[in-house]
Parts: C-alpha cells; sequence; structure tokens
C-alpha cells in the first residue's frame, strides 16, 4: 500500500494531550471488540478443531501466550492499518485527529509499526510516552518522536 498525501496541511496544528486521550478513550471500546472477537475465535478453535475440554483451555502455557500474542498482534494490525490507510482510527476521526509523516504524508508499514510499538511501550511505562507531550515544544509524543510522525488536529469543516 502507497502513502498518500493529504490535504489541509496548513491548517492543522500539534495535538494537545486532551484530545489524544479522547480518541484514545473511543479506540479502547474498538480494542475490547477486537480482543473479544480473538479470544472467541481462540477459545472455538483450541475447542473445536483442537478437541480440547471446555474445562483445560486455558491453563497451559501454550493456550494462555498464544492468545495474547494473538491480541497483541491482532490490535497492532488494526491501529497500524488504519494509520497507514487514512491517517486515522475511529477514535482519531471522533476528535478530528491524523497521523502522518513530517511531510504530509500517510504512514507505511515501516513507520506504523514503529509508532504502534513505541505507544505499547508508552502505555507500559505508565503513559509517560503520552504525558511528554506536556512538556515538548512541538507537542510530540514518544510514538510521534521514534516514527518520525505527526499527530494533528483537523479542522471544523
Amino acid at each position: 500500500m502507497g502513502t498518500r498525501r493529504f490535504t489541509q496541511l496548513d491548517s492543522v496544528w500539534p495535538a494537545g494531550l486532551g484530545r489524544r486521550l479522547g480518541a484514545m478513550l473511543y479506540d479502547g471500546f474498538l480494542v475490547m471488540a477486537i480482543w473479544i472477537a480473538v479470544t472467541v475465535a481462540h477459545l472455538v478453535f483450541f475447542r473445536v478443531v483442537l478437541g480440547q475440554q471446555a474445562e483445560d483451555i486455558g491453563t497451559t502455557a501454550f493456550d494462555i501466550w498464544s492468545l495474547r500474542i494473538m491480541l497483541l498482534f491482532f490490535v497492532s494490525l488494526f491501529f497500524i492499518f488504519s494509520w497507514s490507510r487514512g491517517g486515522m482510527t475511529l477514535g482519531m476521526q471522533a476528535w478530528r485527529l491524523r497521523v502522518q509523516t513530517l511531510d504530509g504524508y500517510s504512514l507505511n508499514w515501516q513507520q506504523g509499526l514503529i509508532r504502534c510499538a513505541t505507544a505499547w511501550l508508552s502505555l507500559l511505562a505508565l503513559g509517560l510516552g503520552y504525558v511528554w507531550v506536556l512538556f515538548d515544544a512541538e507537542r510530540r509524543s514518544w510514538p510521534d518522536i521514534v516514527s518520525k510522525t505527526q499527530t494533528v488536529v483537523l479542522p471544523k469543516k
């Protein structure tokens, strides 16, 4: 998937922490839905395909880690696809946010992967990677800095 040049480049400004947290809250509901769907598919696979008894599912390290990896993979895929396709997730659309390269293009998959990995680390650091927006002169989060991208607010239509 090739990158595309966005419009409205002169009328956007760096996103603050409040908008970012609002979008994250909205996207949290989508993440929960993805996790529910992946968990159901995982359970069906272990029960129907592998023939495991219901009470035995989730009792081995393989069961637990395969689910964890799948949850991480599919949520990361959702974010990377959304950012590379149109620069925004559904939560970002609601808060008029867009992620773009420093010169106004959509992210490529490599930037999306770097941004997503840094986002997970930012959350693991108790959100410090996002609070960083308050201290950075350009309102950049750790994912913005590391992936060489920016999160901007779009003007009202």
